[in-house]
């Protein structure tokens, strides 16, 4: 039996109207293009960022002293997170139903740390779910099998316990294979619809 919903964020919580990236005026606003920053920043140090083996911002200025040195990591770091919030308040008020009727909220993401603590805090996603775990504090991430073992560790579930909600079906894949229950998550259904067929009714 389902005891808890792990819930993805970018892609499901965070959503952008139109599917616009966060960086899509980036240039504009910033001076520096996307395919710079990739580049320059995401390429070569994303993954030591993401994992937790570096800070964001010490990375980021690295970066940015070679190809945008009128630009902090401050400023860049700031205008992302803003950029990068828009909330599905309706999902979000259907998993408040969930959660009244006793399934724990847990979000399992794919997050660096200060961005993890922009979106539990600042946006709020404290007051929703139970728990965040994200891939800074486990040192892995999905799809990788560690992260699903990590999370049960952690939290004491065991793997038949949970349904995962992610739009990536590499993710999906790698959850079932982990034991977990998985729906994929494109927003084009009403959460009822998705854990009705998960054999969930809310």
């Amino acid at each position: 039996m389902i005891r808890a919903l792990m819930v993805d964020v970018d892609g499901v919580i965070v959503r952008h109207p139109g599917g616009r990236r966060w960086d899509h005026d980036l240039e504009t606003d910033l001076g520096i293009s996307r395919q710079t920053l990739q580049q320059a920043f995401f390429a070569p140090h994303w993954d030591d960022v993401v994992l937790g083996r570096a800070d964001l911002n010490e990375r980021l200025a690295v970066a940015l002293a070679d190809v945008a040195p009128h630009l902090s990591a401050a400023t860049l770091t700031s205008y992302w997170f803003e950029k990068d919030a828009c909330l599905d308040h309706g999902l979000l008020n259907a998993l408040a139903g969930v959660r009244d009727d006793g399934l724990a909220l847990h979000l399992a993401t794919v997050q660096e740390h200060r961005r993890a603590d922009h979106l539990w805090t600042h946006l709020g996603l404290k007051n929703h779910f139970d728990a965040m775990h994200y891939a800074a504090e486990y040192g892995t991430r999905k799809p990788d099998a560690a992260f699903f073992n990590a999370v049960c560790a952690r939290t004491g579930f065991k793997p038949e316990d949970l349904l995962l909600i992610d739009d990536s079906p590499r993710n999906i894949e790698a959850a079932r294979d982990c034991g977990w229950a998985a729906a994929l998550w494109d927003a084009t259904r009403s959460l009822q619809d998705v854990l009705a067929d998960e054999g969930l009714r809310t």
